[in-house]
């Protein structure tokens, strides 16, 4: 029986539960639920996760909610897969901390950004604009002074790159809304060469957020 995975067009959560997926070749009948409809907070899916946010899963009837909780559980429950957190001890703890450096740090710096360039009454140029764009763009230069290899963590793909990746990717996004930030220009030439790696994956077509493709 496929994984039932619960879905929310460019939720970075979600996208990092989807590449886990595909990367591990597990069988999933995807769920798209749509945010502008308040799909999210429908009793059907509260019923999933209590808090109305994505990504869920449903494997076999147990359900789980946040996007560490499922990639952790995917990777224990299917180990005859691709591995996730390969390696020895330290290695898997090097991709944990990798991982909570991303949502600790960086993920925090992108919202920030994001919020400020989604505010209507910003003016393009602003003091704000500018010192969220300079805090994105220190985290990314910091990121790809600790990478040690093609990936995050050497190299390998691991649970550390579908992790931030669905967050850099949010750059060119807000390049589309303000094409002077050059958000995606700004990048690290290191970051840009391992984002390219990770488009080339033969199933990441396939996870683009629906509604990104049409632009």
């Amino acid at each position: 029986m496929p994984i039932t995975f619960f879905y929310g067009s460019g939720s970075p959560p979600a996208w990092r539960v989807w590449l886990a997926l595909e990367f591990k070749g597990l069988a999933y009948d995807l769920r798209v639920l749509s945010f502008d409809a308040g799909d999210t907070r429908k009793a059907d899916f509260l019923t999933v996760n209590p808090r109305g946010r994505v990504p869920a899963i449903i494997d076999r009837g147990f359900a789980l909610y946040e996007a560490n909780a499922i990639v952790e559980y995917l990777e224990e429950q299917y180990p005859a897969t691709p591995q996730l957190f390969p390696g020895t001890t330290s290695a898997r703890a090097r991709v944990r901390r990798w991982i909570s450096e991303i949502d600790d740090d960086y993920a925090h710096a992108i919202h920030d950004l994001g919020a400020v360039v989604s505010a209507g009454k910003a003016d393009r140029q602003s003091a704000n604009i500018v010192a969220a764009r300079a805090i994105v763009m220190k985290e990314l230069t910091f990121v790809a002074g600790q990478m040690q290899g093609d990936y995050l963590t050497g190299g390998r793909l691991t649970a550390a790159d579908f992790a931030l990746y669905p967050q850099v990717a949010l750059l060119a996004r807000y390049d589309l809304r303000k094409a002077e930030l050059g958000l995606v220009a700004a990048c690290p030439a290191r970051i840009r060469d391992w984002m390219a790696r990770i488009e080339a994956l033969p199933f990441f077509a396939a996870t683009v957020p629906p509604h990104w493709k049409a632009r």
